[in-house]
């Protein structure tokens, strides 16, 4: 069965950096576009960058461009979200998912398998 675990969220003051891992597992991952997401309280799910697995072309959100990082490595089946400058407004829950698709794609119904999420939290 596919399963996606997100991993590394924790507690941080504004101005940190976190890096959030995601094991994916199950099946090949070729051809698909890996993607990050959050959700805060009270809002809707919320894009924030996607990377082809194949090829390792990206695409960011403009809210976090310049501060977040996607990356995959093919050996260890993980999807990393490398996060800095971190912003009290970046606090939410983060979810990693893939999507059958070979180019980057950046809504949440195109997205066939969903991580748990991992808590992030960024204090003033």
């Amino acid at each position: 069965q596919v399963q996606l675990v997100e991993s590394g969220g924790g507690l941080v003051q504004a101005g940190g950096s976190l890096r959030l891992s995601c094991a994916a597992s199950g099946r090949s991952f070729t051809g698909y576009t890996m993607g990050w997401f959050r959700q805060a309280p009270a809002k809707e799910r919320e894009f924030l960058a996607a990377i082809s697995w194949s090829y390792g072309n990206t695409y960011y959100a403009d809210s976090v461009k310049g501060r977040f990082t996607i990356s995959r490595d093919g050996v260890k089946n993980t999807v990393y979200l490398q996060m800095n400058s971190l912003k009290p407004e970046d606090t939410a829950v983060y979810y990693c998912a893939a999507a059958y698709d070979i180019e980057v794609v950046t809504t949440t119904s195109h997205y066939d398998y969903w991580g748990q999420g991992t808590q992030v939290t960024v204090s003033s």
